[in-house]
């Protein structure tokens, strides 16, 4: 058991460094965290209720939500600004109110795609608020958020912040954070920090391959909101990880496709794993532990 050298390593790293905080809301890094990617999206249409349930009785660690805003200002699930992709409309979210959204279909897509993986369920799928996940899943799952493009949308995290408090959903789970925020727009994650301090934020970066690189004054600034960033599988090594690590902060990989690279990411010992198969990451974590 190597734990208490290296804890005490890092502890001597920051304080080195004149760092005061190594992280604003640390979580244990004992183990990897599975985070299902859009939901069970390898099997089921993603971002659905049923893509949530799968990630759910996968035991992923956190099912992750991708957010845009309705014309009306109401929040859903879906990673596109277009509706194109997902289900059967056109056309931007911000162009359609709820009520319009929700007669697209949004499970037919899939079945058209991977007629392999077709089944009758998901051709009556809607478009789920965030609203209606938390109401269906309540506190059984954990939940990891990306605010998408926040900044064509007026008010996202005041929306996002007032939904989590009203459904009492800023809280820890067996040392976990239940929800975890991220977004690539910083000005919006500290937004996000300034008005609820306690939530666990995290900073995605899109690095070219084998790019992945932070000056000291990056660390600093991520130290005073994040938790931790996440960073693209192929655009890290296992020195930046640990860098990353010594400076008091996590790192999450995304997005993992293939039993390849869930190795490929145990092996760099990243401290979360975003995956579109969490049945098949579980497995494979289990496996090589």
């Amino acid at each position: 058991m190597q734990r208490l050298p290296i804890i005490l390593a890092l502890f001597l790293f920051i304080a080195a460094c004149g760092v005061s905080e190594i992280s604003m809301k640390p979580f244990p890094v004992e183990e990897p965290i599975i985070i299902a990617h859009r939901g069970a999206s390898a099997y089921t249409p993603e971002h659905t209720i049923l893509a949530y349930e799968a990630a759910k009785e996968a035991a992923a660690t956190y099912i992750e939500i991708d957010l845009q805003m309705t014309k009306d200002g109401v929040l859903v699930a879906m990673h596109d600004e277009k509706v194109d992709r997902t289900t059967d409309g056109t056309g931007f979210v911000k162009e359609y109110t709820l009520d319009e959204l929700k007669q697209l279909n949004a499970g037919k897509w899939f079945n058209q795609t991977f007629p392999d993986l077709a089944n009758k369920q998901f051709e009556s799928l809607e478009v789920p608020t965030l609203e209606e996940i938390f109401l269906y899943f309540g506190d059984e799952v954990n939940y990891y958020i990306e605010m998408k493009s926040p900044g064509i949308y007026n008010a996202m995290e005041e929306k996002l912040l007032a939904l989590l408090k009203q459904y009492n959903l800023i809280q820890v789970n067996e040392g976990l954070p239940r929800v975890i925020i991220e977004s690539f727009n910083e000005d919006s994650l500290t937004k996000v920090y300034q008005l609820e301090p306690r939530l666990t934020l995290i900073k995605l970066y899109s690095f070219n391959e084998e790019e992945a690189a932070l000056s000291v004054q990056e660390y600093n600034r991520l130290r005073s909101y994040a938790s931790g960033i996440g960073v693209n599988l192929n655009s890290v090594t296992t020195d930046f990880i640990q860098e990353v690590q010594q400076n008091g902060l996590q790192i999450h990989l995304y997005t993992i496709e293939n039993e390849v690279e869930m190795k490929k990411a145990l092996n760099l010992k990243s401290n979360g794993i975003f995956i579109n198969n969490p049945d098949l990451g579980i497995r494979i974590k289990d496996e090589f532990d």
